[in-house]
């Protein structure tokens, strides 16, 4: 016997209501990038999700990439670019392209369609109210120009627009001390953002379906330690790395779980914080 889908969309908000419940008045700091960032409607289910997270209590944070765009740009303008350990070398030239495409186009684009779906999202770069304060990210092997890391955060004014019921979204563009832009990887400002705030969770969106055991197996549930152990094993490896990397600190940090999610996934988000069974791997250092 079918059942009846109205009582199918009833049980969807059963089961979602003690995540709401215990999520409520928390902070969620997402990376948002790959396919789910590209794809129209990916793009539209996002929004819509960010929105609901917001419209039941919760503190969202939007941490973005965007790195096809800012290679399409620099192509476009015949801007020449290269690549170190999978990090853009960043000169003054590339600086410019990266602030227009990152602070400009990229995050007025998420923000306008947040607001589409009903949210009020602000736009942000780490040089407003000197969110993200940076240094250069060294490298042995080459300069890599104006790369850098996260040396500080100032949560004051994510702080503020939390209160007024905004929805903060974030290019990953630090200030230095002498008030130049640095090109950020988004994971590590998301991390960084995530323990600064004492989130709840850091939710990493990526093309893959979260973290894979020697099996090919999806975990979705590891503890910091069994991570570690993967690493060591070799089990993790390659651009998961960094990922994973990330996710750990923020755990060490205080942060209460991170996820790594397949932002491929229909309403991958919602599924993730609002269901039992999830669509990526929590780490956690208790489960």
């Amino acid at each position: 016997m079918e059942r009846n889908p109205l009582l199918q969309q009833a049980h969807v908000l059963v089961e979602a209501l003690p995540y709401m419940q215990r999520f409520h008045g928390r902070t969620i700091v997402i990376k948002y990038g790959g396919n789910a960032m590209t794809e129209a409607h990916l793009q539209e289910q996002f929004a819509y999700d960010v929105t609901l997270m917001k419209q039941v209590g919760m503190n969202p944070v939007v941490v973005h990439g965007g790195g096809p765009q800012i290679g399409a740009m620099l192509q476009r303008l015949g801007v020449e670019t290269h690549f170190v350990d999978g990090m853009r070398v960043t000169d003054a030239a590339t600086m410019e392209v990266v602030e227009m495409v990152l602070g400009g186009r990229v995050n007025k684009e998420i923000v306008q369609g947040i607001n589409r779906a009903g949210g009020r999202a602000v736009g942000l770069t780490g040089k407003d109210g000197s969110l993200i304060r940076a240094r250069p990210l060294r490298n042995d092997a080459v300069d890599l120009g104006l790369v850098g890391e996260v040396a500080a955060v100032n949560p004051e004014v994510i702080h503020w627009l939390d209160q007024g019921d905004f929805i903060p979204v974030v290019a990953p563009i630090g200030v230095g001390s002498r008030g130049e832009s640095y090109n950020i990887n988004a994971d590590l400002v998301a991390g960084a953002l995530a323990a600064t705030l004492k989130a709840e969770k850091l939710i990493l969106m990526t093309n893959v379906a979260g973290v894979l055991d020697q099996d090919g197996t999806l975990r979705t549930q590891l503890k910091a330690e069994q991570v570690a152990q993967m690493i060591a094993e070799g089990h993790i490896y390659g651009g998961m790395l960094p990922k994973i990397q990330c996710c750990l600190d923020a755990v060490a940090a205080g942060v209460q779980a991170a996820h790594i999610i397949d932002g491929r996934v229909p309403h991958a988000l919602l599924l993730e914080i609002f269901t039992d069974a999830g669509v990526g791997t929590l780490i956690a250092n208790t489960l």
